[in-house]
């Protein structure tokens, strides 16, 4: 299995990172990183948007980020309908890197405010199907 397993809808089977599904399964939520010019990418890519090479390295996505933006949906794209209401963010970290994900259902949406601190955090869904998500810090 590969990317497909990624997401409660997968678009896409495979990809040049599919390296991110088997970090997940080992409890890490990775991105990557451009060896020649040092910018940092999240979601992960192979190949670098600012100098175009293709030396990749991997970074794991730790410690506390710091909550930017959020939303909470109500309307959602085909597939995600079963998943209403849920409360998507970016969340930047001190290195700079912004991390797009979901907010864990377990935070209360009266505690969630720009700033508060948090972390990514792989998590199982249904059936063989993984992905992350950001939880209290």
């Amino acid at each position: 299995m590969g990317f497909e397993r990624f997401g409660t809808v997968s678009f896409v089977a495979q990809t040049k990172v599919a390296e991110f599904i088997g970090y997940l399964d080992e409890g890490k939520v990775m991105g990557t990183q451009c060896k020649s010019c040092g910018t940092k990418f999240f979601p992960p890519r192979n190949d670098c948007a600012q100098c175009l090479g293709s030396d990749i390295e991997w970074f794991e996505i730790t410690g506390k980020g710091k909550l930017l933006t959020f939303s909470k949906l109500i309307y959602a794209p085909a597939g995600f309908e079963g998943d209403l209401p849920y409360r998507i963010c970016v969340v930047e970290y001190e290195d700079g890197v912004k991390v797009f994900g979901r907010i864990s259902p377990s935070i209360p949406d009266e505690d969630v405010s720009i700033g508060m601190a948090l972390v990514a955090v792989p998590v199982k869904l249904s059936g063989e199907k993984i992905a992350y998500e950001f939880q209290r810090a």
